[in-house]
């Protein structure tokens, strides 16, 4: 037993420091972009040694991703973001406005925690091969992400265009360089934001309901 309550203590000793390295890590790539940021300056934000920085997380662009990872969907449980409780709530919405409601309420947050580590890894992805990896991740992680909102939606729905024009244009509504530029740069609230993201995404996906009638009467 005694072994156990040691084992127990040392992984949350473990989890805490991670945490400490994700928050370091975090703030230092948002303040001062992907290249300034060093290994060793992370260590000493976090307050431990670089070898512990490696150890957990093996080179700066995993550390990068982990930070974005986290910031995504707001914690360090290993659950992907369609694992996660508002994907059943976005299953049980009855129509475009109601799935979009929830998806706007997801994407906002995510989008004001993430962002702008997104756009680090982009910025930083010319220069460095490990990083282009990760900007690539990063793109087919989000467009997974808008092909699964896309198939819920056309559940509700009929969709303007096809499936692949529908997530490319939902894919680039989701873009944090657009957020950026509406909340950083214009000074939007994250609920103005997602009024407008799910505004857009019915008014670009989502014939409108008169529209859907004429094509129904029409010879």
């Amino acid at each position: 037993m005694p072994r156990t309550y040691r084992s127990d203590r040392r992984a949350a000793q473990a989890r805490q420091t991670r945490r400490r390295v994700l928050a370091a890590a975090s703030g230092l790539f948002e303040r001062q972009g992907y290249a300034a940021t060093t290994v060793r300056a992370v260590a000493g934000e976090a307050g431990c040694s670089v070898q512990t920085v490696e150890a957990l997380f093996g080179s700066k662009p995993r550390l990068l991703k982990a930070c974005i990872d986290v910031a995504i969907v707001g914690d360090d449980e290993e659950v992907p973001v369609l694992d996660r409780d508002w994907t059943d709530q976005a299953r049980r919405a009855g129509t475009p406005a109601e799935l979009l409601d929830v998806v706007a309420r997801v994407i906002g947050p995510a989008q004001q925690r993430s962002a702008g580590l997104v756009l680090a890894a982009f910025e930083g992805a010319a220069a460095d091969a490990g990083l282009e990896q990760l900007a690539e991740e990063l793109v087919r992680q989000r467009r997974g992400t808008a092909t699964w909102i896309v198939r819920e939606l056309r559940r509700t729905s009929p969709l303007r265009a096809s499936e692949r024009d529908s997530v490319d244009t939902l894919w680039t509504l989701m873009d944090p360089a657009v957020h950026a530029r509406l909340v950083r740069r214009l000074g939007w609230s994250r609920q103005r934001y997602e009024r407008w993201f799910a505004a857009s995404a019915a008014h670009l996906l989502v014939p409108d309901l008169r529209e859907t009638d004429r094509q129904e009467t029409d010879p």
